[in-house]
C-alpha cells in the first residue's frame, strides 16, 4: 500500500485502556479513550504530569514495556489494529511511518555519533537508499529545519550543539522518512521562550509542508491554541472534553477544563483585583481514583449521590458532533457565569530601599583550552554593570534566557560567588564582596533563595520537619528545640500544608508539596529578600496558581522583597511590579510592569513578548521570530549584545549598533539601552492585543 493511499483517519484510538501490572495490584493508567486524528491535521492532548498523555504515545508506538498491557479498546493506525501486527511489521511502521519526538533532545541523540550519520542512518535503514542519497536527504531537512551552516551540523556531534539546535535535529531526524503520524511528547519544554516559539513556528510549517498528522502532547494550553487544529483535555486517565481548539477555549463544557483556565494568569488577571484560583485538593494517585466523576473531590459543581455512583460515558455536546464531554451536569451548569472573586486582596505598601545594586560586574577567567587547561584564558563577562533597586514588598521580576547573566547575579547576591566589580548594598551594608561562609547567620537567614528543582533541593534520608528545624538551627532561631518546634510548625501554617507532613519523608510529597517546604525553609530566619529562582516552572500548571499565590501572600504579610526570575511573561505580568530585562549580561530595559509590557520596547522585549504563547482565542500576537542563537558570553558581539538577532538594526544610521554599547534612555523612570531614535520608539506598535468582544 502505498504511503498516500489511505484516505481514513490517520489515527484512530477507540475506548483504550491501558494498565501496569505490579506484584501488588493491577495500576489503570489509561480508561475507555478515544481520540481521532484525520490525514494533515493536528491534535492536542492536554492535562497535568499523571493524566496518562504519555502512556497514550506509547500505546500508540507499542512500547509500554514489560508491565504494561493494553486491557482494552483498540489503537488504529491508517485502519490497521497496531495490536494485532508482528514485530516485524511493528519495527517496519516505527521511525518510518509514525515518527515520536521526546522531551530531552539528548535522549534521542547517540553523544558518540556524528549528526549526519544519525540521520542518514534513517532513510537507509527504512527506504533502502545508498549512502549519497541519504546524505542529500539529511542535508534537505536540515535546511528544512532552519539550521545555520547544515555541512558543518551534519559534521558535529550533538554535544557541540545548543539545546534548541538539538532538539531541531530531532525533529529533522523525525522527518527523514515523512511520517504519516509525528507524536511530539512536550517537545518544547526544555528549551527557552524564543527558541521555543521558532520551533513551534517550525512544526507548524513541516507539518503543512509534508502534510505529516500531528499528536502534540503538553500542558501548556497557549501551545496548543498556537499549533493544533483540535484538542483533547485529560485528566486521571481519561478523556473529560474533546472539540475544536474553538469549542474547548470559549464554549468550554467540563468543569475541569474550565478550572484549568482559571488557573492560569491570562492577560487581564492582576494579582489583588483577581487573583487566579487554584484547583483545590490533589490529583489521585490511579489505585485510588474516587467512584463515578473522577474529578468530583474537587469540583465546584459537584453532586453526591449523581456525581459519585457510577462510572461517566462520554457525552456528545448538541449541535456539534465533534465536541464532547464527560460531564452529567454539562446542561445544568452555566458555563458564562462569572467566576467568584475570591476576596479582593490588598496591595502591600511598597517601602523603603532594601536592597540596591551599583554598577555591578561579575567575570569568569576560563582557560581558552578548558579541557586540558593549556593556553590563554579567556574572560566570560556574566553580568556588565547591572544597576538597580528593590524596595520592601516589592516583586521585582528578572526576565531572560538562558545565558542572559540572571543566576549568576542571583549567586554573587547570595555570597556563593563575589564580585568582580560595583556593588551591592543590603540595608546600606556592602555584601559584594563577603563569600556565604563570612556572611553572619542576620545576613544569610535576611537573603534566601527558593530554587526551580524542588526535587533536588531537599535531602532525601530527612523528614520535612526536620529539614526546616536544621535551617532554623542555622539562622539561631529559638532558644530551645522546643522553640523551634513550635516555629517550625508555624512555618508549615505559612505555606498551607497540614502539620502533620512534619513526620513526612519528601519522597511522600508531590513537586508542589516539596516546593512548599522550599519556600518554608527560605523563610525560617526571617528572609527580607528572597531569591525565586523559576519556582513554579516545574510544577503543573493548576499547581503554579497555588504555589505563585503562596508566595504573594508570604509577601504581603511579611514585607518581603521578591525577586522572581523567570522566562515565563505571562507570570511575571500577573505578579510582578518591575520588570528587568536581561540579554547577555545587560540590563537592556527596566521599568514597571505596565511600561515593560506596553511600546516603546527594547527590540529584545519586543520579540520576548511575541514568543510567549497565550491561551485565549481573541488575544492577536505581532509575530516576531528570531532568527539564530543567543551568541556566547565567552565571545559577545560587539557593539550592543543584540545586534547579531535585531530586526530594528537596520533603521540606525551608520554602525552604531556593531561598534558601540548603546547608552541607557530614560523615559522617565522607563529604562531602554538601544540606539534607536525617540521618533523610531514613537513608531512601536503593541506586540498583543486583546480582541473587542
Amino acid at each position: 500500500m502505498a504511503k498516500w493511499d489511505y484516505d481514513g483517519p490517520i489515527l484512530e484510538i477507540d475506548k483504550l485502556s491501558i494498565s501496569f501490572f505490579t506484584r501488588l495490584r493491577e495500576i489503570p493508567a489509561v480508561m475507555d479513550f478515544s481520540v481521532t486524528v484525520q490525514p494533515g491535521e493536528a491534535v492536542g492532548l492536554v492535562g497535568e504530569s499523571g493524566c496518562g498523555k504519555s502512556t497514550v504515545a506509547l500505546g500508540v508506538m507499542q512500547d509500554l514495556g514489560k508491565n504494561g498491557r493494553v486491557v482494552g479498546g483498540s489503537i488504529k493506525f491508517k485502519g490497521r489494529d497496531l495490536g494485532a501486527m508482528s514485530e516485524a511489521e511493528l519495527r517496519d511502521i516505527r521511525g518510518s511511518q509514525i515518527a515520536m519526538i521526546y522531551q530531552e533532545p539528548m535522549a534521542s541523540l547517540n553523544p558518540a555519533m556524528k549528526i549526519g550519520k544519525q540521520l542518514m542512518e534513517v532513510p537507509m535503514i527504512h527506504q533502502g537508499l545508498s549512502e549519497k542519497a541519504a546524505y542529500q536527504r539529511a542535508l534537505q531537512v536540515v535546511t528544512d529545519v532552519k539550521l545555520p551552516d547544515p555541512k558543518r551540523m551534519l559534521n558535529s556531534f550533538p554535544h557541540q550543539l545548543s539545546g534548541g539546535q538539538q532538539q531541531r535535529i530531532v525533529i529533522a531526524m523525525a522527518l527523514m522518512s515523512e511520517p504519516a503520524l509525528l507524536i511530539l511528547d512536550e517537545p518544547t519544554t526544555a528549551l527557552d521562550v524564543t527558541v521555543e516559539a521558532a520551533v513551534v513556528q517550525l512544526v507548524k510549517e513541516l507539518g503543512e509542508k509534508y502534510g505529516t498528522s500531528m499528536l502534540f502532547i503538553s500542558h501548556n494550553l497557549g501551545l496548543v491554541l498556537e499549533t493544533c487544529d483540535r484538542i483533547c483535555v485529560m485528566y486521571s486517565g481519561e478523556a473529560v472534553e474533546r472539540g475544536s481548539i474553538e469549542d474547548v477555549f470559549d464554549r468550554m463544557q467540563h468543569p475541569y477544563t474550565q478550572a484549568l483556565f482559571r488557573s492560569i494568569p491570562l492577560p487581564g488577571a492582576d494579582k489583588t483585583a483577581r487573583p487566579l484560583k487554584a484547583i483545590p485538593g490533589n490529583f489521585p494517585l490511579p489505585h485510588e481514583r474516587p467512584n463515578g466523576c473522577n474529578f468530583g473531590p474537587r469540583c465546584d459543581y459537584f453532586e453526591a449521590g449523581r456525581c459519585d455512583v457510577k462510572d461517566i460515558p462520554m457525552f456528545e455536546i448538541e449541535g456539534n458532533e465533534r465536541h464532547h464531554t464527560r460531564c452529567l451536569r454539562y446542561k445544568e451548569i452555566d458555563w458564562n457565569a462569572p467566576m467568584e472573586v475570591a476576596e479582593v486582596k490588598q496591595k502591600a505598601e511598597i517601602g523603603k530601599v532594601v536592597l540596591k545594586m551599583d554598577q555591578l560586574k561579575k567575570y569568569y577567567e576560563v582557560a581558552a583550552n578548558a579541557l586540558f587547561g593549556g593556553g590563554h584564558t579567556k574572560v566570560v563577562k556574566a553580568n556588565e554593570t547591572l544597576s538597580f533597586e528593590a524596595r520592601e514588598s516589592e516583586t521585582l521580576a528578572i526576565v531572560g534566557e538562558s545565558g542572559c547573566g540572571k543566576s549568576t547575579f542571583a549567586k554573587v547576591l547570595m555570597g556563593l560567588e563575589t564580585a568582580t566589580d560595583g556593588q551591592i548594598l543590603l540595608d546600606n551594608r556592602n555584601i559584594e564582596q563577603v563569600p556565604i561562609e563570612k556572611r553572619d547567620a542576620k545576613t544569610v537567614g535576611e537573603v534566601q533563595m527558593v530554587f526551580q528543582n524542588p526535587f533536588d533541593t531537599l535531602n532525601p534520608s530527612m523528614s520535612v520537619g526536620r529539614q526546616i528545624i536544621r535551617a532554623l538551627e542555622i539562622f539561631g532561631v529559638g532558644k530551645t528545640e522546643a522553640d523551634r518546634r513550635k516555629r517550625m510548625l508555624e512555618l508549615l501554617d505559612l505555606v498551607k500544608l497540614p502539620r502533620a507532613f512534619a513526620e513526612r519523608m519528601p519522597r511522600q510529597l508531590s513537586g508542589g508539596q516539596k516546593q512548599r517546604v522550599g519556600i518554608a525553609r527560605a523563610f525560617a530566619g526571617g528572609a527580607r529578600i528572597v531569591v525565586a529562582d523559576e519556582p513554579v516552572s516545574a510544577l503543573d500548571v493548576s499547581v503554579q496558581a497555588a504555589v505563585t499565590d503562596l508566595l504573594m501572600e508570604i509577601q504581603r504579610n511579611e514585607k518581603t522583597t521578591l525577586l522572581f526570575i523567570s522566562h515565563d511573561l505571562s507570570i511575571v505580568r500577573y505578579l510582578s511590579d518591575r520588570v528587568m530585562v536581561m540579554y547577555l549580561g545587560h540590563v537592556v530595559e527596566l521599568g514597571t510592569t505596565e511600561e515593560v509590557f506596553s511600546p516603546p520596547y527594547h527590540p529584545y522585549t519586543e520579540a520576548l513578548l511575541s514568543a510567549v504563547p497565550i491561551a485565549d482565542t481573541s488575544v492577536r500576537k505581532k509575530e516576531i521570530v528570531l532568527e539564530g542563537d543567543i551568541p556566547s558570553a565567552m565571545n559577545p558581539p560587539p557593539g550592543c549584545p543584540f545586534q547579531t538577532r535585531c530586526r530594528w538594526k537596520s533603521q540606525v544610521p551608520g554602525n552604531l549598533c556593531e561598534t558601540q554599547v548603546p547608552p541607557m534612555r530614560d523615559f522617565s523612570g522607563h529604562q531602554i539601552k538601544c540606539h534607536l531614535s525617540d521618533e523610531q520608539f514613537a513608531t512601536m506598535e503593541p506586540v498583543i492585543q486583546i480582541a473587542a468582544e
